[in-house]
């Protein structure tokens, strides 16, 4: 099995965590949307990142690759099988992805993409904006936490998509501020604690490392 992206994408570390939490051995290949490979193209015909391929099995978007993975390795279920539970599960991923993850781009864009990775200056009034914007969508979040600890009753995709998202915004500098979020910051804690999360954070810094150096 082959995963194709960054994981310092909050969409490629998703399904390297799902993978992690099923126990599965996979191979990451870096992979870069905006250069794509010929490799990669054969896998994700549109650049899109993360991608999968098992065997001759190719997908490529996160929700859709998280979905298989569940389907094909149930254990540890990923989305829960009561109707309400899924659905909320399913509802809290896609508020990461399409209401937090856009609320914060201009955060990990200027203060980190731009200059850290492309060399060039960054907005800082368009960063400073982005803060703006992912207070809604965190104090949601914060009203969310469930009393067993989690976004819904059972750990499940939607903890990972939200815990994937924080870890990108921290690579700005910003940090999830337990005085104003204290059950997120809390649950924050929680997810970074999994095996499966430190196992791929390990990975991921070597993956930061090699770029870097």
């Amino acid at each position: 099995m082959k995963i194709y992206g960054f994981p310092l994408s909050p969409f490629v570390r998703k399904v390297v965590i799902a993978a992690r939490e099923k126990g599965l051995e996979y191979d990451l290949v870096p992979a870069n949307p905006s250069q794509p490979t010929e490799e990669f193209l054969k896998v994700s015909p549109f650049s899109k990142i993360p991608a999968l391929e098992d065997g001759d099995f190719c997908l490529a978007d996160s929700t859709a690759i998280v979905a298989y993975l569940d389907a094909k390795y149930p254990e540890p279920p990923l989305f829960p099988v009561e109707a309400q539970a899924r659905g909320r599960a399913v509802w809290f991923e896609e508020v990461s992805d399409t209401v937090l993850v856009p609320a914060g781009a201009p955060i990990v864009v200027n203060r980190f993409l731009r200059p850290k990775i492309f060399g060039t200056d960054g907005d800082e009034e368009a960063a400073k904006a982005g803060e703006e914007a992912i207070k809604k969508p965190l104090g949601y979040l914060e009203s969310a936490v469930s009393d067993s600890g989690w976004l819904d009753w059972n750990f499940s995709i939607g903890d990972i998509a939200v815990a994937c998202t924080i870890k990108t915004l921290g690579y700005t500098g910003w940090t999830l501020d337990p005085a104003a979020y204290p059950k997120l910051a809390a649950w924050y804690g929680r997810v970074t604690e999994r095996a499966a999360w430190q196992q791929a954070a390990d990975e991921e810094d070597a993956v930061f490392a090699s770029m870097q150096g």
